[in-house]
């Protein structure tokens, strides 16, 4: 467990000094979870790079971009190591697809919700099945849903706590510690994908735009898909 102190202390620290923390107060059951975004290399790179005691996943919607997979493969042959991979239930998705449609989810906001909870939020609470704090990418500055999310919180629905080490950089202290380490990222973040999720759901965004309004470009509501929703 965590004591007050504990976060208060987490809070003075760098990011990787954060981290090693974590790893000394739970020495079992610390995950992280990456959707291969800028935020989570860099996360990856720290652990990885540090042969940190942190499980490292990630989750195959099966709509993912090309680019997910190539540089799920560089991450592994980089590091000498492997990032787990939890794919939807196989029934969950042929039920979907055969009743409601292959794209269903541009249909309503209820289809798209259902399809997210199906290709991500199942295969995450898998994911996070026996782990005691669970390690995100998370920047509070990425939308309004994270703006008040603080670096350490309890999770109540999955009894852990939630880890957000970066939730106070900016997007141009990604970018720098990126090209300081050398990390590889998506290709597609120089197209204009700055946030990147499945691709029939994810367009490239204008300047000027929130770095989230690509993502269910077609929809005017919450920007979020329930894994990281109050």
């Amino acid at each position: 467990m965590l004591s007050t102190d504990d976060i208060l202390h987490l809070e003075n620290l760098s990011t990787e000094e954060s981290l090693r923390f974590i790893t000394e107060k739970f020495p079992e059951g610390a995950v992280f979870s990456t959707s291969l975004g800028q935020e989570d290399q860099v996360i990856t790179d720290i652990i990885f790079r540090n042969k940190m005691n942190i499980k490292v996943f990630t989750l195959d919607t099966g709509r993912l971009f090309y680019e997910h997979y190539e540089l799920l493969s560089q991450n592994n042959s980089r590091y000498k190591t492997k990032t787990e991979v939890y794919f939807p239930d196989a029934n969950d998705v042929e039920k979907y697809v055969n009743e409601k449609g292959i794209n269903a989810f541009f249909h309503s906001v209820e289809n798209r919700k259902e399809c997210c909870y199906i290709r991500k939020v199942k295969p995450l609470n898998r994911a996070l099945e026996g782990a005691k704090i669970w390690i995100t990418g998370l920047r509070s500055e990425q939308s309004e849903n994270r703006e008040n999310m603080k670096m350490i919180e309890w999770d109540e629905d999955r009894k852990l706590f939630k880890f957000n080490p970066l939730i106070h950089w900016t997007y141009n202290d990604v970018l720098k510690y990126i090209e300081e380490n050398k990390v590889q990222d998506l290709p597609l973040h120089k197209k204009g994908f700055i946030s990147v999720g499945c691709k029939p759901c994810t367009r490239a965004i204008t300047e000027g735009e929130n770095p989230r309004a690509g993502r269910w470009f077609w929809e005017e509501s919450q920007k979020e898909c329930g894994l990281h929703s109050k």
